[in-house]
């Protein structure tokens, strides 16, 4: 069976010493915001379009660009990390995976106001660090990447 590949932007939006996650309807997971990358945006308008629609959040990108660039060419933020994740797993192949780029951004409120059509603000929970390494909820990337960019966003 062949694999589907889509290009996927999550966020880790840190405010105030916590990083927001919610509990995602079809995967029973907590994750941050995040979705596919639409055929006419580059990885972190995607990202930042979700943070938008899902927390109704304008939060600002925390990343570094490098130094090169010329009149061709344009120096893009860099995401934290680079990932493939397993979406669609059956007992003898994966039908389906996100090649997900992963940025950590700031967002000066926690006043969640999901967009129509996305999960209530109910769903949303506003971790710190100490919540993160207390809870087995989450699964052991998002809770480490959640840390990470809590210590990155403070710096």
């Amino acid at each position: 069976m062949e694999t589907t590949r889509h290009d996927t932007a999550t966020v880790y939006v840190v405010s105030d010493g916590a990083v927001a996650l919610h509990e995602h309807d079809g995967l029973g997971k907590w994750l941050p915001p995040g979705g596919h990358v639409d055929r006419d945006e580059l990885p972190h308008e995607a990202g930042l379009r979700e943070v938008r629609e899902e927390t109704g959040l304008d939060a600002d990108l925390v990343a570094e660009r490098d130094d090169i660039g010329s009149a061709t060419v344009e120096a893009l933020p860099k995401p934290r990390h680079f990932q493939l994740a397993d979406v669609n797993v059956h007992e003898d192949f994966v039908g389906h995976q996100h090649v997900d780029l992963v940025y950590y951004a700031r967002a000066d409120t926690r006043d969640i106001d999901p967009g129509e059509g996305e999960q209530s603000a109910d769903a949303w929970r506003w971790f710190t660090a100490a919540d993160l390494e207390a809870t087995d909820a989450l699964d052991p990337d998002v809770a480490e990447i959640g840390r990470r960019a809590i210590e990155t966003v403070a710096e």
